[in-house]
């Protein structure tokens, strides 16, 4: 019975997994979007402050729902994430693990986003193992865009990642120019639904084979140029043309990587996870890789696309291994467990 405790960014989350009938006895999320919407993007300031408020609240209804002494042991995110977000969560569980005498682990949080595409499943099972492994994993979100190797030991390999900006990032800052609300992914999408993503090209970098790696700055300085030359009356008129094609340039990219490692690699399965998992187009796109290589396609319920803290709890339940037992924040930690302080 393991409570998750996660506040890396912006969410304030707690859930209790139940091990042992591999379910979930209390999932919640507060989310702060509508506190920095006026900002455009999260104020670390802010989000730390939210979190000190939602978390003696979430606790109080967690009380409501389950005997906290059913706990057998607490997860909590350690990084990466924001500083101040991941301190105040690290207390936060620690306080609770000293006054029902449990032990904390340290969860990897990025970990955690890979494995949500196995929720409703048990990796550590044989039969899923054999079946599954090596698998090829894309999580994309509003700080990172990683494309890695997991193996049937949860071991993972970082195969490509961003130079630059990151998927969801390009999103939120395209909607930013074309004057849409944050978060801007959704937004787009919305929009896009629409349009005709043919309508313009937006310019995709590291296309080839050879080149393991994702940029994103320079589909944002596209826009932004494209925009400018466009009158009121055309930038109307065209408007979801405009984001559905600058929408197709981001999710075409991430297919376009995925599929070059599919034809490289002995993959037998293929996973999403992260924020922009919830993209309609790039699922779409990622079951498509799933049925032309005949392999298996582990997509994430939306729920859990975002930051939560089922993920955490599930990942201390099946991944014990890459569990921290020294508990501290690490804002930059690398996904492959090297360089903590970064």
């Amino acid at each position: 019975m393991i409570l998750g405790v996660e506040s890396s960014c912006d969410d304030t989350g707690l859930a209790l997994w139940d091990g042992r009938k591999g379910q979930f006895l209390y999932e919640k999320t507060s989310s702060q979007i509508d506190l920095h919407a006026d900002y455009g993007g999260v104020v670390p300031q802010l989000a730390a402050r939210e979190h000190l408020r939602n978390f003696p609240l979430l606790l109080e209804d967690l009380m409501q729902h389950v005997d906290p002494s059913q706990i057998t042991g607490i997860a909590v995110t350690c990084g990466p994430g924001l500083a101040g977000s991941l301190a105040l969560g690290i207390a936060f569980a620690e306080s609770l693990g000293l006054i029902l005498h449990r032990e904390v682990v340290g969860i990897h949080h990025l970990r955690g986003h890979i494995l949500s595409s196995f929720m409703d499943r048990d990796p550590r099972e044989r039969r899923f193992q054999m079946d599954n492994f090596p698998h090829l994993s894309l999580l994309v979100s509003g700080g990172n865009t990683i494309l890695s190797e997991l193996d049937a030991d949860f071991n993972v390999r970082v195969l490509a990642e961003t130079m630059d900006d990151a998927a969801g990032e390009a999103m939120d800052k395209g909607a930013k120019l074309l004057g849409l609300k944050y978060p801007g992914g959704p937004e787009i999408e919305r929009f896009a639904a629409s349009g005709n993503e043919k309508r313009f090209r937006f310019p995709q970098a590291f296309t080839g084979d050879g080149e393991m790696a994702f940029s994103f700055s320079g589909l944002k300085t596209s826009l932004r140029y494209m925009l400018e030359k466009l009158n009121d009356e055309d930038r109307c008129g065209q408007f979801s043309d405009i984001c559905a094609s600058y929408q197709f340039a981001v999710v075409d990219i991430l297919a376009r990587k995925m599929e070059q490692n599919l034809k490289r690699g002995n993959f037998k399965s293929v996973g999403l996870s992260g924020g922009v998992a919830n993209n309609r187009q790039l699922r779409m796109r990622v079951q498509e890789l799933g049925v032309k290589y005949g392999i298996h396609c582990y997509l994430p319920q939306p729920k859990y696309t975002g930051d939560n803290a089922s993920m955490i709890a599930f990942a201390a339940g099946v991944d014990g291994r890459h569990t921290l037992k020294e508990i501290d924040f690490y804002p930059r930690w690398s996904l492959e467990g090297r360089d903590r302080k970064g």
